[in-house]
């Protein structure tokens, strides 16, 4: 199995127990926005670049929280795992609009989708295995979620 390595963020909806996730164009799983690093960049400043990229957002890198490294079978890629450094947002970015995400490069869709539970995955739509089975509860176990 091959391994893949990400940066990926946690936004969490401010009013809600919501998580923005994101979908790549030609693909149905949705997945924590960000990507895979460029030669030479750590964690922090791939998610950075990533976000900006995927989301049009700039996050100031000392709102970051790392999560966690999490590693599951990809979502997208067979036979790959990915090894993911995730990182939650203290807040949002500037000048985000919940209510109106916009997505560019590679993403055909965002948007804010329940935590407890996460929707069933179906042949239409499929949620990481990242995000479901390391990401939300690890969010539950250092306290960033209600339950």
């Amino acid at each position: 199995m091959n391994d893949i390595r990400v940066s990926a963020l946690v936004l969490l909806h401010p009013h809600r127990e919501e998580l923005l996730m994101v979908r790549k164009a030609g693909t149905t799983s949705f997945m924590l926005p960000g990507g895979k690093p460029e030669s030479g960049e750590s964690a922090e400043e791939t998610i950075v670049r990533e976000i900006e990229e995927e989301l049009g957002l700039g996050l100031r890198p000392d709102r970051l929280r790392a999560l966690g490294t999490f590693t599951a079978v990809a979502a997208n890629e067979a036979d790959h795992r990915v090894i993911g450094d995730v990182f939650c947002y203290e807040g949002l970015p500037d000048r985000f609009d919940v209510d109106d995400i916009r997505h560019l490069a590679e993403i055909a869709e965002a948007g804010w989708f329940p935590i407890d539970p996460l929707p069933a995955d179906t042949a239409a739509r499929q949620f990481a295995p990242l995000t479901r089975d390391q990401v939300i509860p690890a969010l539950h176990a250092a306290g960033r979620l209600a339950g």
